[in-house]
């Protein structure tokens, strides 16, 4: 299936309107998307045409949205591109809709703390043991380097 995959880096532009649908969670905002450029004439950087789209969310995606987003805050969407002509009141109208696949914060310009959702199944499932990233220690008796660390074993 060919689709139009696009990532977008803007700015939220309305509130996030979470509806739910027989279908599952639903929410859309607009998305501020404006170009930048270095002015050669002014020595500045100077701000572009500003494109704007309309970006849906389904599902746990729309309630974590929703639930995340606020008008003004950097964001980064990744999703199909979907460009729509319509005839209204005998004028024509396109507009650009991205169906969000994944959307977060852009770290670029902030911080951002994650908490994950409560879900079912991560209630059920046992907790993991955590594993051990520490690199075991080098041998400094071993000046010809032939002996190796051993790997740890996490049981």
């Amino acid at each position: 299936m060919n689709e139009t995959m696009i990532c977008a880096v803007g700015n939220v532009a309305t509130q996030p309107v979470y509806r739910d649908l027989a279908s599952g969670p639903s929410a859309r905002f607009r998305l501020a998307v404006t170009a930048r450029y270095w002015d050669r004439e002014k020595n500045a950087w100077t701000d572009g045409h500003t494109n704007f789209f309309t970006v849906w969310a389904n599902r746990q995606l729309a309630t974590n949205a929703s639930a995340s987003l606020a008008v003004g805050e950097p964001v980064v969407v990744h999703g199909r591109l979907k460009v729509r002509t319509d005839v209204r009141e005998g004028q024509n109208w396109t507009s650009a809709d991205i169906d969000a696949v994944a959307i977060g914060h852009d770290l670029s310009r902030g911080t951002a703390a994650f908490r994950r959702t409560n879900r079912a199944e991560t209630a059920t499932s046992p907790p993991q043991p955590e594993p051990n990233w520490e690199t075991p220690p080098v041998d400094s008796s071993s000046v010809s380097g032939e002996q190796r660390p051993q790997p740890a074993v996490v049981a």
